[in-house]
C-alpha cells in the first residue's frame, strides 16, 4: 500500500472517529489508532487545513495541563442523504457532517410489491428532493439507504424488492441515475448501527437489536461490529416458526413469526374488532376513511386505549417468545427494542419481560438486559447517515 493511500485512510478513520464521539483529543486520537502522536497531529493539521476539523479549545482538566480538543467543522459543506424505507413508507433527510437536519425530512407513501415502475418511482422522489434542496451533488458525500428484504450490503442486491433484470446491481443502478455513490443495506441491520454508534447499544460488545415495524426484523452486533453471517443475510428473526396460526408469510411459509407480530397484522386486527363492535379512541377514524395508520395505533396504545393496548401485549408476548429463543442462542449483554413500533415504549416491555420468564431459563434470562431505544424514531435514518460515513473516502 501507497504512503499517500495510508494517508487516506488514516485521514478516513480520524473523520469517523470525531463522527461519532464529537470532541477528542490528539493523545486520544493516537490511543485510538494505534498510531504515534506525531503522526495524528500532522494528519489533524492537514484535516483543519481542508476544513473537516476545528480546534475547540482546551478539553476537561484529567490533572496537569489541559490538552487541546478538536471536533468536526460544523461549517464544511459536506452532506449526506439518508433514506429508511419501510413497506408503505419511504422517508428521506438531508444531514451535515454533525448530524444536524440540513434539509428537513420528506416522505412519500411508495407501497413496496414486486412491480418494474417501483425502482424508477423512487428514483424520481430522490431526484427531486436532492435538487430541489439546492446542494451542489460535489457537497453530498454519498446516499445511504435502508430498506426491508433480503439485502446484500457487498453485492448491492435487495432479492425482495427493487429487482433488477440482467447483471446491473441495484446499488449502481441508483449510483448510475441519482450521479452519486449510493449504499445499501437492511433496514434492521441500519437500526443496529444506529443504536452501536449513537443509541443504547454504544461502545457495547454483544447487542442484538429488534426492528418492531411493518415486519419484524434483527440487526445482531457481535464482539462489538455488526455481525452479518456467512453470506450477508443473518438476523431473519421474523420468519423463525413461532407463530400458531397457520398464516401465509410474505416468504413463501407458514408459521412465521412475523405473521402475528408485525405492525400491519396488528392494524388489521384492531380493524377487524371494530367492525366486530369494539369501541376505541381509533374508530372514529377507522369508520370515517377505512384506514388505520400506524403512528394512530401506535400513539393510541401510548395513550392507554384499550383495544391497542391489548394487541399490542398479545403481539409483543409472541415477539417475547422469540427473544427468547435468542438469549438462549446468543446470549447478549443487552436487547433493544427499536424501529417504528418501538415508540410504544414501556407498554412493549411488561408482555415481552412475562414470555421471557415463561419461556427462558432464568439464570440465562438475568444476564441479559432489555431496553426500549431512544432513537427508535430516527434510528434507521440515523444507520443510513452511518453506512455512508463508513463507505465514503471523504474526497
Amino acid at each position: 500500500m501507497s504512503v499517500q493511500m495510508k494517508q487516506q485512510l488514516l485521514r478516513n478513520e480520524l473523520i469517523k472517529f470525531f463522527y461519532y464521539d464529537n470532541r477528542l483529543t490528539l493523545a486520544e486520537l493516537s490511543r485510538r489508532s494505534h498510531k504515534s502522536l506525531p503522526l495524528i497531529t500532522s494528519t489533524v493539521n492537514g484535516l483543519i487545513e481542508d476544513g473537516y476539523i476545528q480546534d475547540n479549545g482546551l478539553a476537561a482538566s484529567t490533572g496537569g495541563r489541559r490538552a487541546s480538543s478538536f471536533q468536526l467543522n460544523a461549517e464544511k459543506q459536506r452532506y449526506i442523504v439518508a433514506v429508511a424505507v419501510d413497506q408503505m413508507v419511504t422517508q428521506v433527510v438531508i444531514y451535515d457532517l454533525m448530524n444536524n437536519v440540513k434539509i428537513g425530512l420528506q416522505k412519500k407513501e411508495l407501497v413496496l410489491h414486486d412491480n418494474p415502475a417501483l425502482t424508477e418511482t423512487f428514483i424520481v422522489f430522490l431526484k427531486d428532493y436532492i435538487s430541489g434542496s439546492g446542494i451542489p451533488l460535489s457537497q453530498i458525500l454519498g446516499i445511504g439507504i435502508g430498506m426491508p428484504g433480503f439485502v446484500s450490503a457487498i453485492k448491492g442486491v435487495n432479492h425482495t424488492f427493487f429487482k433488477l433484470g440482467g447483471n446491473v446491481t441495484l446499488k449502481d443502478h441508483l449510483s448510475k441515475e441519482l450521479g452519486l455513490p449510493v449504499f445499501i443495506d437492511n433496514d434492521s441491520s441500519l437500526i443496529a448501527l444506529a443504536e452501536l454508534k449513537f443509541g443504547a447499544g454504544k461502545d457495547l460488545k454483544d447487542v442484538l437489536v429488534v426492528n418492531i415495524g411493518w415486519g419484524i426484523g434483527l440487526g445482531m452486533i457481535v464482539n462489538g461490529g455488526l455481525f452479518r453471517g456467512h453470506s450477508g443475510y443473518a438476523g431473519e428473526f421474523s420468519h423463525i416458526p413461532l407463530s400458531q396460526s397457520n398464516k401465509m408469510c410474505s416468504c413463501g411459509k407458514r408459521g412465521c413469526l412475523e405473521v402475528d407480530t408485525s405492525l400491519v397484522f396488528m392494524i388489521e386486527r384492531a380493524k377487524a374488532e371494530m367492525d366486530s363492535g369494539a369501541s376505541s379512541s381509533m374508530e372514529q377514524v377507522y369508520k370515517t376513511t377505512g384506514k388505520l395508520p400506524a403512528d394512530l395505533f401506535l400513539n393510541a396504545a401510548k395513550s392507554g386505549d384499550p383495544l391497542a393496548v391489548s394487541v399490542l401485549s398479545d403481539a409483543a408476548f409472541l415477539v417475547g417468545k422469540g427473544i427468547s429463543t435468542l438469549i438462549h442462542i446468543m446470549n447478549p449483554m443487552l436487547i433493544v427494542l427499536s424501529g417504528r413500533g418501538a415508540v410504544a415504549g414501556k407498554i412493549l416491555m411488561a408482555p415481552i419481560q412475562q414470555a421471557i420468564n415463561e419461556f427462558c431459563i432464568p439464570w440465562l434470562a438475568e444476564q441479559t438486559e432489555i431496553q426500549v431505544s431512544t432513537v427508535a424514531t430516527n434510528a434507521e435514518l440515523l444507520g443510513a447517515a452511518t453506512l455512508v460515513i463508513e463507505n465514503c473516502d471523504f474526497n
